[in-house]
């Protein structure tokens, strides 16, 4: 009897440091609902309607305005054309593409980060640019000629991507300018804007441009 009820005395110890504690829970949750939650970012494409300092009126694709407020030191770039002779083995690029059937992607645009910008948001992944398309950010690793254009291997961390580039594909760079250089009427775009509580952009940066911007 008295080593059995030493067992019973054991189990039910047992039982009682597994189980959760009323105050440890109760600590779990109240971290859980005072830890500070980041705040959602959008991604911005639209056409400037005005400029008043940093304050910008923007126009959105689907018609929508939109208030941003362009952040302190926030990079200003205009993107411009470049030719497939600029896309160099080496290169970091992000490309924008559509899945095809072979398993590559047909590159809708190819931006050529500047040598600073190497390993931003490296990886492949859905993008929303239209139904289906993705985002390639890695380095050129390979290029080949084909019947149907160029095809480049892109080389990150977790895998490679085979990309065809056709005539249609719009090759870009950018070239850095300030908050001044923004006017009505460009095309505008800005990659992961904070949404304030009261519901207006916090651009943490911004290109414009009439080629390419809002790939």
């Amino acid at each position: 009897m008295t080593i059995l009820k030493v067992l019973g005395a054991g189990v039910v110890a047992l039982l009682f440091a597994a189980s959760p504690q009323p105050q440890d829970v109760t600590f779990a949750q109240a971290m859980q609902q005072t830890a500070p939650q980041a705040p959602p970012t959008v991604r911005v494409r639209g056409t400037l309607q005005s400029v008043d300092g940093s304050m910008l009126t923007v126009k959105a694709r689907d018609g929508a305005e939109m208030k941003v407020k362009l952040a302190d030191n926030a990079p200003v770039n205009q993107i411009m054309k470049a030719s497939l002779a600029d896309v160099k083995t080496g290169a970091y690029v992000a490309v924008t593409g559509m899945p095809q059937p072979d398993g590559t992607q047909k590159a809708l645009a190819v931006y050529i980060f500047p040598e600073a910008q190497r390993g931003l948001a490296e990886g492949h992944r859905p993008w929303d640019f239209a139904p289906n398309s993705t985002m390639t950010n890695a380095t050129v690793d390979t290029q080949a000629g084909g019947v149907d254009g160029q095809t480049l291997t892109l080389k990150y961390k977790d895998g490679e991507q085979k990309i065809l580039l056709t005539p249609a594909t719009e090759i870009t760079i950018a070239s850095k300018k300030s908050a001044a250089d923004l006017k009505p009427g460009q095309k505008i775009s800005v990659f992961a804007a904070k949404k304030l509580p009261d519901g207006m952009l916090e651009a943490p940066n911004i290109s414009f441009g009439d080629y390419g911007v809002w790939r």
